[in-house]
């Protein structure tokens, strides 16, 4: 499958563009996989809940949420472009946040005279698991983005080469130093 790719990849590039043989490791972080995954689900689960509203109220006998759920959807959708963005952190802590407000809306849909609790139950198990995961990969990008905490000492440094004797030693015998 990857020779494809490489093929696919040399068949749009312009003649003078170079070709690519092979590619190499990859330098993203498994926490930047994640979070990728993760952006690309929330994504999709805004897009869904932006177009189909009534169906997913339905499943879970919340009718007359449907407002509520396009506005979930919104907020799915920013959460997962802001997780994809150099700045991952701040959509993976907005899903962390989303997730919390995703359970407060369905624990009222658990009553019992609702017929669909069932499928709330599993609603519920479904985003407790979720969130265990935006939990763990927004823990992981603050650690990630975390300055290190020792300084390095440049102070035995000069800049030059052959250090900062010789320098003014060429200095001294420059042309432009006897004027």
């Amino acid at each position: 499958m990857s020779t494809g790719i490489y093929y696919l990849s040399n068949f749009v590039r312009s003649e003078g563009d170079p070709k690519i043989i092979r590619s190499g490791p990859s330098s993203l972080t498994s926490t930047d996989r994640l979070a990728r995954a993760l952006g690309w689900f929330s994504i999709g689960l805004g897009t869904i809940e932006l177009m189909a509203p009534r169906r997913i109220t339905r499943a879970l006998g919340m009718h007359g949420r449907e407002p509520l759920v396009r506005a979930f959807g919104l907020r799915e959708i920013s959460s997962g472009v802001m997780a994809l963005s150099v700045d991952k952190k701040a959509g993976l802590w907005s899903r962390v946040a989303g997730d919390g407000l995703d359970i407060a809306a369905l624990l009222p849909g658990l009553r019992l005279s609702n017929r669909r609790k069932a499928n709330v139950a599993l609603s519920l198990l479904m985003i407790g698991g979720i969130a265990v995961l935006d939990y763990i990969a927004a823990q992981d990008a603050r650690a990630q983005q975390r300055p290190s905490r020792s300084r390095r000492s440049y102070a035995d440094r000069s800049g030059f080469p052959r250090g900062l004797e010789a320098v003014k030693g060429v200095a001294r015998r420059s042309p432009q130093a006897a004027e």
